[in-house]
């Protein structure tokens, strides 16, 4: 068979299997067209999903007559003055994304050039150009498709429900809004106006924290650390939220290299790096990160939909993401998210299941002679927490009124505890909640994590050694680890087939359960892998020392243990969540209180 040359609709329709994968596809080639043309404002219309109709319309700088035919050829663009691929500061440039949605549509253009007197249309059906003919548009440009894979049927059969490409839809603008602060974004189908994101007054900065909120909620404002660094010639700025506003999937990580939102994996192993002792593995924390540098650092010519990027030195970009978010993450200290509060709010309003109705409650309680006077507690070693009961110190001596202020410390002093589970610590303006083994297995874990970074683990030889029974293949991780355990304070060896014997545990643990302890780093052991640095495993490690090494709930604190805890949460980095992502404290001010009493 001889090789012959393509006919250009047939060429066209092959670039659109790549470029037009579904209505979305559309909606982000006419979007990013529209934003290259300094457009300020962008109205999207669909219907059908976009299959029936797609119409976007914009208030750029418009195509001048002679220039629409010229739009529509195959690699014919405006954006590239040269043949140098290296340095694209646009969102297009390769000229394919027209001609390949009209080889497979019915496209129309009106457009009306800056300065121009007269507005004109073309139409192409399936890549048949019609002549250019005069339109009415007022300004900037209007493109309209119809009957979207007319003219490919097998492409349509793998297109999904309506709802379905809508929210493809939603998401290719969403990220496109974000990236683009300074724009005014509208989309709309049949049911009316399903997105609507305004332009706010301020700097790049404060829109661009207007514009996250307006698309990944009030919350994620309310709770996102500030992101601002630079290392290589790349400058990295955005926001990451707290470590308890968290999510069951990473659907709102969100990457813009220089403006164009991309799907990276660099981004998701670099965010999971800097969260991994904060959040369980099956959580996902909220950030969005803008990342500005050369077009010669970066390479956006790698995908046909340009959603990948690739980078001249990517283990620049993952180590300042990493640092950066590690830091902020690290200035936040003990805080925990608004939504803690938000939730136990909701939890406790009456008629939401909360709080029943008085009528309900037993009327039979009894009243303590002695009511819980004002203690002042000295700042107090944690570790002793460990310890049996009977070994600690439990005389506490009242303070002098006025000698101590709840003001003086951001959580409080502690006034009781509910339950033998949690404390209760009254702040300047209003009380706080502490769940006792959560923040206190925080406390350990940084300790532990800081004793491993100097490499001082202070170790207790146990007087009888602890065996402890498994089976074979749990066993043989536990003694093939057995050097990442004693960096960590913990020497075990193997003890015939079936068991391992205890011989030194962390100091820091205490009079913890051992056998417990072995048998969960096992069972973490064969969920954590090989897939992780020694650093990550280390750490995991850690974080399951300091669950055991921690203060249960259940156990009975007096009020210098209960207020150390308050004093080392506030020094300690992180201490607003447990090693899980789950919160250790819940702080309602007074307003929240009397509002839920109706004093306001």
């Amino acid at each position: 068979m001889k090789i012959r040359r393509l006919p250009d609709r047939t060429i066209n329709r092959i670039a659109a299997g790549e470029v037009v994968e579904r209505p979305a596809s559309v909606v982000k080639e006419l979007v990013e067209n529209a934003i290259d043309a300094k457009a300020e404002n962008i109205e999207i219309a669909i219907k059908g999903g976009g299959r029936s109709s797609i119409v976007v319309t914009d208030d750029g700088i418009g195509i001048e007559r002679d220039d629409l035919s010229v739009a529509i050829e195959r690699h014919a663009t405006s954006k590239l003055l040269d043949d140098n691929l290296l340095q694209i500061s646009s969102l297009g440039f390769r000229g394919e994304a027209l001609p390949s949605i009209a080889s497979v549509s019915h496209l129309k253009i009106d457009s009306r050039a800056h300065g121009a007197e007269e507005a004109w249309s073309i139409v192409v059906i399936g890549g048949k150009t019609e002549p250019i003919f005069p339109s009415s548009v007022v300004a900037g440009t209007r493109v309209e498709i119809t009957d979207l894979f007319f003219a490919t049927p097998a492409r349509l059969k793998f297109l999904k429900t309506d709802r379905t490409e809508t929210n493809h839809i939603l998401d290719i603008v969403r990220r496109l809004a974000m990236a683009n602060p300074l724009v005014k974004f509208s989309l709309s189908d049949e049911k009316g106006k399903r997105l609507g994101f305004k332009v706010d007054q301020g700097d790049l900065i404060d829109t661009r924290l207007s514009r996250l909120s307006q698309v990944m909620g009030r919350d994620f404002a309310d709770n996102a650390l500030q992101i601002e660094s630079e290392r290589g010639g790349v400058l990295l700025s955005g926001y990451a939220g707290l470590p308890t506003l968290n999510q069951a999937y990473a659907r709102s990580q969100f990457l813009f290299v220089n403006g164009r939102p991309v799907r990276d994996a660099l981004l998701t192993g670099a965010v999971r790096a800097a969260y991994q002792d904060l959040l369980a593995r099956n959580r996902y924390p909220m950030v969005a990160l803008y990342l500005e540098t050369s077009a010669l650092f970066v390479d956006v010519n790698v995908h046909p939909m340009k959603t990948e990027v690739r980078f001249r030195d990517a283990g620049v970009v993952r180590g300042l993401i990493i640092g950066a978010l590690k830091h902020a993450l690290a200035d936040a200290g003990h805080r925990a998210s608004t939504t803690v509060s938000t939730q136990t709010l909701g939890a406790f309003r009456a008629g939401n299941g909360g709080i029943q109705h008085l009528s309900k409650l037993n009327s039979s309680y009894k009243v303590s002679a002695n009511p819980i006077a004002d203690y002042y507690a000295p700042r107090l070693d944690t570790d002793q927490l460990s310890a049996p009961p009977a070994e600690m110190q439990s005389d506490v001596s009242p303070c002098n009124e006025g000698e101590i202020k709840s003001n003086s410390f951001p959580l409080g002093v502690a006034r009781a505890q509910l339950h033998e589970t949690y404390i209760v610590a009254q702040t300047n303006d209003g009380i706080v909640i502490v769940d006792q083994h959560a923040a206190h297995e925080r406390l350990v874990y940084e300790k532990m994590k800081q004793s491993l970074k100097t490499g001082a683990v202070a170790r207790q030889v146990l007087l009888i050694p602890e065996v402890v029974e498994l089976d074979e293949t749990q066993c043989l991780n536990l003694v093939q680890r057995s050097g990442e355990f004693s960096e960590l304070g913990l020497i075990l060896e193997a003890f015939g087939h079936g068991a391992v014997m205890v011989r030194e545990v962390p100091a820091l643990l205490g009079n913890t359960n051992i056998s417990e302890l072995v048998k969960d780093l096992a069972d973490d052991l064969v969920e954590v892998g090989e897939g992780f640095t020694l650093k990550e495993r280390l750490e995991n490690v850690c974080s399951t020392m300091a669950c055991h090494g921690s203060v249960r709930s259940g156990r009975r604190l007096n009020q210098a243990e209960m207020d150390a805890i308050l004093r080392q949460m506030e020094d300690t980095p992180h201490s607003g969540q447990c090693n899980h992502g789950r919160p250790t404290y819940v702080e309602l001010n007074l307003a929240d209180i009397e509002r839920l009493f109706g004093r306001r």
